[in-house]
Protein backbone atom coordinates (compact mmCIF):
# COMPACT_ATOMS: atom_id res chain seq x y z
CA UNK A 1 0.00 0.00 0.00
CA UNK A 2 1.44 3.33 -0.91
CA UNK A 3 2.56 5.94 1.93
CA UNK A 4 0.73 9.31 2.24
CA UNK A 5 1.80 11.86 3.85
CA UNK A 6 -1.86 12.39 5.56
CA UNK A 7 -5.30 10.46 5.22
CA UNK A 8 -7.46 13.09 3.87
CA UNK A 9 -6.65 15.71 2.86
CA UNK A 10 -9.43 18.87 2.37
CA UNK A 11 -9.10 21.91 0.21
CA UNK A 12 -10.89 24.99 1.11
CA UNK A 13 -12.03 26.19 4.47
CA UNK A 14 -15.19 26.78 4.47
CA UNK A 15 -18.82 25.20 5.72
CA UNK A 16 -18.09 22.09 3.63
CA UNK A 17 -14.40 22.00 4.32
CA UNK A 18 -14.63 22.82 7.72
CA UNK A 19 -17.18 19.64 8.59
CA UNK A 20 -14.79 17.54 6.91
CA UNK A 21 -12.15 18.21 8.71
CA UNK A 22 -13.40 18.64 11.98
CA UNK A 23 -14.97 14.98 11.63
CA UNK A 24 -12.38 13.17 10.09
CA UNK A 25 -9.85 14.44 12.84
CA UNK A 26 -12.03 13.63 15.63
CA UNK A 27 -12.49 9.94 14.00
CA UNK A 28 -8.42 9.53 14.12
CA UNK A 29 -7.46 10.22 10.42
CA UNK A 30 -4.60 12.14 10.17
CA UNK A 31 -5.80 15.08 8.35
CA UNK A 32 -5.13 17.98 6.12
CA UNK A 33 -6.88 21.19 5.74
CA UNK A 34 -5.46 23.71 2.91
CA UNK A 35 -7.40 27.11 2.69
CA UNK A 36 -6.23 29.95 0.25
CA UNK A 37 -7.77 32.96 2.42
CA UNK A 38 -5.81 34.65 5.36
CA UNK A 39 -8.65 32.69 7.86
CA UNK A 40 -10.92 29.92 7.85
CA UNK A 41 -15.11 30.25 7.52
CA UNK A 42 -15.19 30.88 3.66
CA UNK A 43 -17.21 32.76 1.94
CA UNK A 44 -20.80 32.48 4.82
CA UNK A 45 -18.81 33.78 7.49
CA UNK A 46 -16.70 36.72 6.22
CA UNK A 47 -18.58 37.96 2.86
CA UNK A 48 -21.72 36.00 2.96
CA UNK A 49 -24.73 34.55 5.29
CA UNK A 50 -23.04 36.06 8.77
CA UNK A 51 -22.22 39.53 7.43
CA UNK A 52 -25.62 39.58 5.35
CA UNK A 53 -27.63 38.87 8.64
CA UNK A 54 -25.87 41.21 10.54
CA UNK A 55 -26.12 43.91 8.05
CA UNK A 56 -29.88 43.11 7.74
CA UNK A 57 -30.95 43.22 11.37
CA UNK A 58 -29.33 46.83 11.88
CA UNK A 59 -31.00 47.57 8.79
CA UNK A 60 -34.05 46.83 10.56
CA UNK A 61 -33.71 48.47 13.65
CA UNK A 62 -32.77 51.69 11.64
CA UNK A 63 -36.49 50.77 10.00
CA UNK A 64 -37.55 50.13 13.05
CA UNK A 65 -36.51 53.61 14.30
CA UNK A 66 -38.01 55.42 11.90
CA UNK A 67 -41.40 53.99 12.13
CA UNK A 68 -41.91 55.01 15.50
CA UNK A 69 -45.90 55.36 14.82
CA UNK A 70 -46.89 52.17 13.49
CA UNK A 71 -46.21 51.01 17.10
CA UNK A 72 -47.98 54.00 19.03
CA UNK A 73 -44.37 55.94 19.67
CA UNK A 74 -43.53 59.31 18.78
CA UNK A 75 -42.43 60.15 15.53
CA UNK A 76 -38.67 60.92 15.21
CA UNK A 77 -35.82 61.60 12.46
CA UNK A 78 -32.42 59.44 13.42
CA UNK A 79 -29.38 60.96 12.24
CA UNK A 80 -27.79 59.51 9.26
CA UNK A 81 -26.07 56.40 9.01
CA UNK A 82 -21.90 56.01 9.69
CA UNK A 83 -21.36 53.23 7.71
CA UNK A 84 -18.19 52.69 9.18
CA UNK A 85 -19.83 51.65 12.88
CA UNK A 86 -22.28 48.77 10.63
CA UNK A 87 -19.19 47.80 8.89
CA UNK A 88 -17.54 47.85 12.51
CA UNK A 89 -20.35 46.29 13.70
CA UNK A 90 -20.12 43.48 11.34
CA UNK A 91 -16.28 42.66 11.93
CA UNK A 92 -16.99 42.04 15.11
CA UNK A 93 -19.69 39.69 14.40
CA UNK A 94 -17.30 37.85 12.46
CA UNK A 95 -14.60 37.68 15.14
CA UNK A 96 -16.70 36.35 17.76
CA UNK A 97 -17.55 33.10 14.87
CA UNK A 98 -14.24 32.95 13.72
CA UNK A 99 -12.88 31.51 17.20
CA UNK A 100 -14.98 28.34 16.86
CA UNK A 101 -13.09 28.28 13.07
CA UNK A 102 -9.70 28.81 14.29
CA UNK A 103 -6.62 27.41 13.87
CA UNK A 104 -6.08 26.80 17.50
CA UNK A 105 -9.28 24.54 17.65
CA UNK A 106 -8.69 22.39 14.41
CA UNK A 107 -5.14 21.45 15.66
CA UNK A 108 -6.41 21.25 18.82
CA UNK A 109 -9.14 18.27 17.06
CA UNK A 110 -5.88 17.39 15.03
CA UNK A 111 -6.18 18.69 12.06
CA UNK A 112 -3.31 20.29 10.36
CA UNK A 113 -3.84 23.77 8.80
CA UNK A 114 -1.72 25.47 6.12
CA UNK A 115 -2.53 28.46 4.16
CA UNK A 116 -2.01 28.82 0.56
CA UNK A 117 -2.71 27.99 -3.01
CA UNK A 118 -2.92 24.35 -3.87
CA UNK A 119 -2.36 22.71 -7.21
CA UNK A 120 -2.95 18.86 -8.26
CA UNK A 121 0.20 17.94 -9.84
CA UNK A 122 -1.11 14.36 -9.48
CA UNK A 123 -4.34 11.88 -8.52
CA UNK A 124 -2.65 11.63 -4.99
CA UNK A 125 -0.83 14.98 -4.65
CA UNK A 126 -0.69 18.70 -4.62
CA UNK A 127 1.98 21.19 -4.95
CA UNK A 128 1.79 23.93 -2.56
CA UNK A 129 4.53 26.79 -1.70
CA UNK A 130 6.90 24.79 -3.39
CA UNK A 131 6.33 21.28 -1.58
CA UNK A 132 4.29 18.37 -2.57
CA UNK A 133 1.88 17.26 -0.22
CA UNK A 134 0.46 13.77 -0.51
CA UNK A 135 -3.04 12.33 0.75
CA UNK A 136 -5.04 8.89 0.15
CA UNK A 137 -8.60 10.99 0.08
CA UNK A 138 -9.03 14.15 -1.58
CA UNK A 139 -11.92 16.95 -0.59
CA UNK A 140 -12.08 19.65 -3.10
CA UNK A 141 -14.41 22.20 -0.68
CA UNK A 142 -13.19 25.68 -2.68
CA UNK A 143 -17.09 27.27 -2.69
CA UNK A 144 -17.85 30.05 -5.75
CA UNK A 145 -17.49 33.18 -5.94
CA UNK A 146 -20.10 36.22 -7.85
CA UNK A 147 -20.29 36.03 -11.26
CA UNK A 148 -19.10 38.60 -13.38
CA UNK A 149 -21.41 38.68 -16.52
CA UNK A 150 -19.85 39.58 -20.14
CA UNK A 151 -21.05 43.37 -19.89
CA UNK A 152 -19.64 45.67 -22.34
CA UNK A 153 -17.71 48.14 -20.14
CA UNK A 154 -17.68 46.33 -16.95
CA UNK A 155 -14.36 45.48 -17.05
CA UNK A 156 -13.88 49.33 -16.83
CA UNK A 157 -16.42 50.66 -14.26
CA UNK A 158 -15.75 49.83 -10.71
CA UNK A 159 -18.23 48.11 -9.46
CA UNK A 160 -19.24 45.63 -5.91
CA UNK A 161 -19.67 42.53 -5.29
CA UNK A 162 -20.36 40.34 -1.73
CA UNK A 163 -16.62 40.56 -0.92
CA UNK A 164 -16.83 44.54 -1.19
CA UNK A 165 -20.23 45.47 0.23
CA UNK A 166 -19.81 45.00 3.90
CA UNK A 167 -16.99 47.13 4.37
CA UNK A 168 -17.50 50.19 2.53
CA UNK A 169 -16.21 53.13 4.51
CA UNK A 170 -19.20 55.30 3.67
CA UNK A 171 -22.99 54.42 2.80
CA UNK A 172 -23.16 55.20 -0.99
CA UNK A 173 -26.44 57.79 -2.15
CA UNK A 174 -27.20 55.85 -4.49
CA UNK A 175 -26.64 51.90 -5.75
CA UNK A 176 -27.54 50.18 -9.18
CA UNK A 177 -27.96 46.64 -8.22
CA UNK A 178 -27.70 44.49 -11.42
CA UNK A 179 -30.09 41.02 -10.56
CA UNK A 180 -32.86 40.31 -8.76
CA UNK A 181 -32.10 36.94 -6.83
CA UNK A 182 -31.68 36.37 -3.33
CA UNK A 183 -28.57 38.47 -2.51
CA UNK A 184 -29.55 41.21 -4.45
CA UNK A 185 -33.28 41.32 -2.75
CA UNK A 186 -31.35 41.46 0.74
CA UNK A 187 -29.16 43.83 0.26
CA UNK A 188 -31.38 45.67 -2.43
CA UNK A 189 -34.10 46.23 0.84
CA UNK A 190 -30.97 46.66 3.13
CA UNK A 191 -29.31 49.52 1.84
CA UNK A 192 -32.70 51.14 1.12
CA UNK A 193 -33.59 50.87 4.72
CA UNK A 194 -30.67 52.56 5.83
CA UNK A 195 -30.86 55.45 3.34
CA UNK A 196 -29.29 54.65 -0.12
CA UNK A 197 -31.48 55.09 -3.45
CA UNK A 198 -31.80 51.64 -4.59
CA UNK A 199 -32.79 50.75 -8.40
CA UNK A 200 -32.71 47.08 -9.06
CA UNK A 201 -32.72 45.70 -12.73
CA UNK A 202 -33.98 42.37 -13.55
CA UNK A 203 -33.79 40.62 -17.18
CA UNK A 204 -37.34 38.50 -16.37
CA UNK A 205 -40.69 39.88 -15.31
CA UNK A 206 -40.24 38.52 -11.60
CA UNK A 207 -37.40 38.70 -8.66
CA UNK A 208 -36.81 35.56 -6.67
CA UNK A 209 -37.36 33.97 -10.05
CA UNK A 210 -36.67 29.97 -8.23
CA UNK A 211 -39.65 30.92 -6.32
CA UNK A 212 -43.52 30.67 -6.76
CA UNK A 213 -44.34 34.23 -8.89
CA UNK A 214 -47.24 35.18 -6.39
CA UNK A 215 -44.67 34.64 -3.04
CA UNK A 216 -42.21 36.60 -4.87
CA UNK A 217 -44.49 39.51 -6.19
CA UNK A 218 -45.28 40.59 -2.41
CA UNK A 219 -41.85 40.51 -1.58
CA UNK A 220 -41.26 42.85 -4.55
CA UNK A 221 -44.43 44.91 -3.89
CA UNK A 222 -43.26 45.34 -0.01
CA UNK A 223 -39.69 46.75 -1.01
CA UNK A 224 -41.15 49.34 -3.60
CA UNK A 225 -43.21 50.41 -0.62
CA UNK A 226 -40.38 50.92 1.34
CA UNK A 227 -38.76 53.11 -1.94
CA UNK A 228 -36.35 50.24 -4.14
CA UNK A 229 -37.00 50.96 -7.22
CA UNK A 230 -37.57 47.88 -10.21
CA UNK A 231 -36.80 48.01 -13.49
CA UNK A 232 -38.37 44.38 -14.75
CA UNK A 233 -38.35 42.45 -18.28
CA UNK A 234 -35.08 45.21 -18.21
CA UNK A 235 -31.43 44.06 -20.11
CA UNK A 236 -27.69 45.78 -19.63
CA UNK A 237 -26.49 47.13 -22.71
CA UNK A 238 -23.81 48.06 -21.50
CA UNK A 239 -21.97 50.35 -18.14
CA UNK A 240 -20.16 53.23 -17.84
CA UNK A 241 -17.79 55.10 -15.59
CA UNK A 242 -17.60 58.74 -16.78
CA UNK A 243 -17.62 59.61 -12.64
CA UNK A 244 -18.40 60.29 -10.28
CA UNK A 245 -21.76 58.07 -11.15
CA UNK A 246 -21.48 55.00 -12.70
CA UNK A 247 -23.95 54.69 -15.79
CA UNK A 248 -26.22 51.46 -17.08
CA UNK A 249 -27.56 51.83 -20.14
CA UNK A 250 -30.41 49.26 -20.14
CA UNK A 251 -33.04 48.36 -22.70
CA UNK A 252 -36.57 47.45 -21.69
CA UNK A 253 -38.94 45.19 -23.18
CA UNK A 254 -40.02 47.33 -25.95
CA UNK A 255 -36.79 47.70 -27.00
CA UNK A 256 -36.54 50.97 -25.88
CA UNK A 257 -32.89 51.99 -24.59
CA UNK A 258 -32.42 54.68 -20.67
CA UNK A 259 -29.41 55.36 -19.16
CA UNK A 260 -29.33 55.08 -15.10
CA UNK A 261 -27.07 56.35 -12.51
CA UNK A 262 -25.85 56.13 -9.26
CA UNK A 263 -23.05 56.42 -7.27
CA UNK A 264 -22.35 52.77 -6.85
CA UNK A 265 -22.94 49.37 -8.83
CA UNK A 266 -24.13 46.14 -7.17
CA UNK A 267 -23.09 42.98 -9.35
CA UNK A 268 -25.64 39.97 -7.69
CA UNK A 269 -26.45 37.78 -10.73
CA UNK A 270 -25.17 34.34 -9.28
CA UNK A 271 -22.12 32.50 -8.63
CA UNK A 272 -19.00 30.66 -10.51
CA UNK A 273 -16.98 27.24 -8.90
CA UNK A 274 -13.90 28.09 -7.81
CA UNK A 275 -11.99 25.85 -10.01
CA UNK A 276 -9.12 27.88 -11.47
CA UNK A 277 -5.93 27.02 -10.76
CA UNK A 278 -6.57 23.90 -8.90
CA UNK A 279 -5.20 21.81 -11.67
CA UNK A 280 -8.35 19.37 -12.49
CA UNK A 281 -7.81 19.30 -16.36
CA UNK A 282 -4.02 17.64 -15.03
CA UNK A 283 -5.73 14.89 -13.24
CA UNK A 284 -8.67 14.55 -15.94
CA UNK A 285 -11.52 15.44 -13.28
CA UNK A 286 -14.42 17.25 -15.24
CA UNK A 287 -16.23 20.69 -14.57
CA UNK A 288 -17.70 23.30 -16.31
CA UNK A 289 -19.07 26.89 -15.85
CA UNK A 290 -21.13 25.14 -13.13
CA UNK A 291 -19.06 23.46 -10.99
CA UNK A 292 -16.94 19.73 -10.73
CA UNK A 293 -18.91 16.64 -11.95
CA UNK A 294 -20.21 14.58 -8.96
CA UNK A 295 -22.30 11.66 -8.49
CA UNK A 296 -24.44 11.03 -6.03
CA UNK A 297 -21.67 10.04 -3.48
CA UNK A 298 -20.22 12.98 -4.15
CA UNK A 299 -17.32 11.71 -5.96
CA UNK A 300 -15.33 12.92 -9.05
CA UNK A 301 -14.03 10.72 -11.42
CA UNK A 302 -11.69 9.67 -9.19
CA UNK A 303 -13.31 7.22 -6.68
CA UNK A 304 -10.79 8.81 -3.62
CA UNK A 305 -11.72 12.56 -4.99
CA UNK A 306 -14.81 14.28 -3.68
CA UNK A 307 -15.92 17.59 -4.51
CA UNK A 308 -18.23 19.20 -1.54
CA UNK A 309 -20.35 22.53 -0.98
CA UNK A 310 -20.73 25.29 -3.83
CA UNK A 311 -17.68 24.21 -6.48
CA UNK A 312 -20.00 21.19 -7.10
CA UNK A 313 -22.88 22.96 -8.80
CA UNK A 314 -25.31 22.08 -6.51
CA UNK A 315 -27.64 23.68 -4.07
CA UNK A 316 -25.53 26.69 -3.02
CA UNK A 317 -26.39 27.30 0.97
CA UNK A 318 -24.38 26.82 3.85
CA UNK A 319 -26.48 24.28 5.20
CA UNK A 320 -25.95 22.21 2.35
CA UNK A 321 -22.68 22.32 2.05
CA UNK A 322 -22.41 20.81 5.61
CA UNK A 323 -24.67 18.28 4.74
CA UNK A 324 -22.30 17.12 2.04
CA UNK A 325 -19.85 17.28 4.24
CA UNK A 326 -21.14 14.55 6.51
CA UNK A 327 -21.76 12.74 3.22
CA UNK A 328 -18.26 12.70 2.59
CA UNK A 329 -17.57 11.35 6.14
CA UNK A 330 -19.66 8.40 5.82
CA UNK A 331 -18.29 7.68 2.71
CA UNK A 332 -14.70 8.40 2.62
CA UNK A 333 -13.61 7.84 6.46
CA UNK A 334 -16.55 5.59 7.56
CA UNK A 335 -16.52 3.46 4.58
CA UNK A 336 -19.92 3.08 4.96
CA UNK A 337 -21.98 3.70 1.33
CA UNK A 338 -24.54 6.95 1.37
CA UNK A 339 -25.45 8.96 -1.34
CA UNK A 340 -27.01 12.66 -1.15
CA UNK A 341 -31.03 12.85 -0.24
CA UNK A 342 -32.23 16.65 -2.04
CA UNK A 343 -35.84 15.99 -1.51
CA UNK A 344 -36.48 18.18 1.21
CA UNK A 345 -33.93 20.92 1.07
CA UNK A 346 -34.96 24.06 3.37
CA UNK A 347 -34.22 27.90 2.10
CA UNK A 348 -34.89 31.31 2.69
CA UNK A 349 -34.69 34.83 1.42
CA UNK A 350 -34.12 37.26 4.39
CA UNK A 351 -35.84 39.97 3.16
CA UNK A 352 -38.67 41.38 5.51
CA UNK A 353 -40.84 39.69 5.07
CA UNK A 354 -38.57 36.67 5.02
CA UNK A 355 -39.66 33.74 2.04
CA UNK A 356 -39.03 30.12 2.87
CA UNK A 357 -39.52 26.76 1.37
CA UNK A 358 -38.80 23.14 1.89
CA UNK A 359 -39.64 20.62 -0.68
CA UNK A 360 -41.91 21.69 -3.91
CA UNK A 361 -43.48 24.81 -4.75
CA UNK A 362 -45.88 25.25 -7.24
CA UNK A 363 -43.75 26.02 -10.18
CA UNK A 364 -41.51 23.13 -9.26
CA UNK A 365 -44.53 20.54 -8.99
CA UNK A 366 -45.73 21.83 -12.03
CA UNK A 367 -42.83 21.60 -13.80
CA UNK A 368 -42.45 18.23 -12.78
CA UNK A 369 -46.02 17.21 -13.91
CA UNK A 370 -46.79 16.53 -10.36
CA UNK A 371 -50.78 16.66 -8.31
CA UNK A 372 -50.87 18.53 -5.99
CA UNK A 373 -53.79 20.08 -3.84
CA UNK A 374 -52.98 23.21 -2.68
CA UNK A 375 -54.01 24.95 1.12
CA UNK A 376 -52.97 28.20 2.39
CA UNK A 377 -53.36 30.38 5.85
CA UNK A 378 -52.56 34.11 5.45
CA UNK A 379 -50.52 35.96 8.41
CA UNK A 380 -53.19 38.70 8.78
CA UNK A 381 -55.23 36.34 11.03
CA UNK A 382 -52.68 35.28 13.04
CA UNK A 383 -52.78 36.94 16.01
CA UNK A 384 -49.23 37.35 17.06
CA UNK A 385 -48.43 38.81 13.75
CA UNK A 386 -50.84 41.39 14.19
CA UNK A 387 -49.50 42.54 17.43
CA UNK A 388 -45.91 42.74 16.20
CA UNK A 389 -47.55 44.53 13.23
CA UNK A 390 -46.02 42.22 10.78
CA UNK A 391 -49.15 40.63 8.81
CA UNK A 392 -48.09 40.61 5.27
CA UNK A 393 -47.49 37.27 4.01
CA UNK A 394 -49.26 33.91 4.18
CA UNK A 395 -48.28 30.23 3.92
CA UNK A 396 -48.89 27.76 1.34
CA UNK A 397 -48.59 24.03 1.55
CA UNK A 398 -49.02 21.26 -1.26
CA UNK A 399 -50.27 18.01 -0.59
CA UNK A 400 -50.47 14.67 -2.69
CA UNK A 401 -53.32 12.83 -3.32
CA UNK A 402 -52.29 10.75 -0.22
CA UNK A 403 -52.67 13.71 1.19
CA UNK A 404 -48.66 13.96 2.45
CA UNK A 405 -46.50 17.21 2.52
CA UNK A 406 -44.75 17.65 -1.10
CA UNK A 407 -43.89 21.08 0.10
CA UNK A 408 -44.29 24.81 2.13
CA UNK A 409 -43.91 28.28 1.45
CA UNK A 410 -43.99 30.83 4.25
CA UNK A 411 -44.09 34.28 3.50
CA UNK A 412 -43.98 36.11 6.71
CA UNK A 413 -42.55 37.12 9.96
CA UNK A 414 -39.35 34.92 10.88
CA UNK A 415 -40.35 32.76 8.13
CA UNK A 416 -37.42 31.06 8.31
CA UNK A 417 -37.54 30.13 12.04
CA UNK A 418 -41.02 29.06 11.33
CA UNK A 419 -39.99 26.60 8.25
CA UNK A 420 -37.68 24.41 11.14
CA UNK A 421 -41.23 22.64 12.19
CA UNK A 422 -41.84 21.17 8.76
CA UNK A 423 -38.25 20.40 8.50
CA UNK A 424 -38.80 18.11 11.72
CA UNK A 425 -42.50 17.26 10.08
CA UNK A 426 -41.16 15.96 6.16
CA UNK A 427 -37.57 14.28 7.23
CA UNK A 428 -39.80 12.62 9.82
CA UNK A 429 -42.68 11.60 7.58
CA UNK A 430 -44.79 13.22 10.81
CA UNK A 431 -48.55 12.47 9.54
CA UNK A 432 -50.44 15.66 9.26
CA UNK A 433 -53.16 14.71 11.94
CA UNK A 434 -50.64 15.04 14.57
CA UNK A 435 -49.69 18.60 13.82
CA UNK A 436 -52.95 19.31 13.99
CA UNK A 437 -53.47 17.65 17.07
CA UNK A 438 -50.51 19.07 18.81
CA UNK A 439 -51.01 21.97 20.80
CA UNK A 440 -48.85 25.40 19.51
CA UNK A 441 -48.06 28.21 22.05
CA UNK A 442 -50.89 31.12 21.94
CA UNK A 443 -50.43 33.94 20.91
CA UNK A 444 -47.30 32.75 18.38
CA UNK A 445 -46.57 32.91 14.64
CA UNK A 446 -46.19 29.08 14.52
CA UNK A 447 -49.87 28.98 15.31
CA UNK A 448 -50.38 29.35 11.64
CA UNK A 449 -48.45 26.41 11.28
CA UNK A 450 -50.90 24.58 12.75
CA UNK A 451 -54.02 26.49 11.27
CA UNK A 452 -52.84 25.22 7.48
CA UNK A 453 -52.59 21.92 8.24
CA UNK A 454 -56.84 22.43 10.07
CA UNK A 455 -57.93 23.84 7.29
CA UNK A 456 -57.17 20.15 5.04
CA UNK A 457 -59.59 18.52 8.38
CA UNK A 458 -62.13 21.59 9.06
CA UNK A 459 -64.36 20.55 5.56
CA UNK A 460 -64.49 16.94 6.36
CA UNK A 461 -64.94 17.11 10.17
CA UNK A 462 -67.34 20.10 10.37
CA UNK A 463 -69.37 18.25 6.76
CA UNK A 464 -72.67 18.55 6.17
CA UNK A 465 -72.83 14.71 6.25
CA UNK A 466 -70.82 14.23 9.97
CA UNK A 467 -73.59 16.47 11.54
CA UNK A 468 -76.20 14.69 9.61
CA UNK A 469 -74.80 11.48 11.27
CA UNK A 470 -74.37 13.23 15.20
CA UNK A 471 -77.92 14.35 14.53
CA UNK A 472 -79.19 11.10 13.76
CA UNK A 473 -77.36 8.94 16.78
CA UNK A 474 -76.93 11.44 19.75
CA UNK A 475 -79.76 13.79 18.80
CA UNK A 476 -78.79 17.13 18.79
CA UNK A 477 -80.93 19.69 17.64
CA UNK A 478 -78.40 21.92 15.55
CA UNK A 479 -78.38 25.56 15.54
CA UNK A 480 -78.82 27.92 18.52
CA UNK A 481 -78.65 31.34 16.60
CA UNK A 482 -79.13 32.32 13.65
CA UNK A 483 -78.27 35.59 11.80
CA UNK A 484 -81.10 36.79 9.96
CA UNK A 485 -82.18 38.44 7.02
CA UNK A 486 -78.60 40.20 6.33
CA UNK A 487 -76.48 38.73 3.09
CA UNK A 488 -72.61 39.04 5.01
CA UNK A 489 -74.43 36.93 7.85
CA UNK A 490 -75.76 34.52 5.73
CA UNK A 491 -72.38 33.92 4.00
CA UNK A 492 -70.88 33.42 7.19
CA UNK A 493 -73.70 30.72 8.36
CA UNK A 494 -72.20 29.27 5.02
Amino acid sequence: MADYDYDIGIIGGGAAGLTVASGAAQLGAKTLLIEKEEALGGDCLHYGCVPSKTLIKTAHVYHLMKNGPQFGLPAMSPPGVDFREVSSRIRSVISVIQKHDSVERFCKLGAKVEFGDPRFIDEHAVSLGGKSISARTWVIATGSSAAVPPVEGLDTTPYLTNRDIFYLDKLPGSMIVLGAGPIAAEMAQAFSRLGTRVTVIQRSGQILSKEDKDMADIVQQELEKEGVVFQMNASVVRVNNPGPEREVVIKDAAGETRTLRAETLLVALGRSPNVEGLGLEEINIPFDHKGIKVNDRLRTSHKHIYAAGDVNGGYQFTHVAGYEGGVVLSNAVFHLPKKTNYTYVPWCTYTHPELASIGLNEKRAREAGIDYSLFSEQFNTNDRALAEGASVGRIKMLLDKKEKPLGIQILGPQAGNLLSEWVAIMNGGVGLSKIASAIHPYPTLGEINKKVVGSVYAPKIFSSTIKKGLKFFFSLKGRACTCGEDEACRDEEK
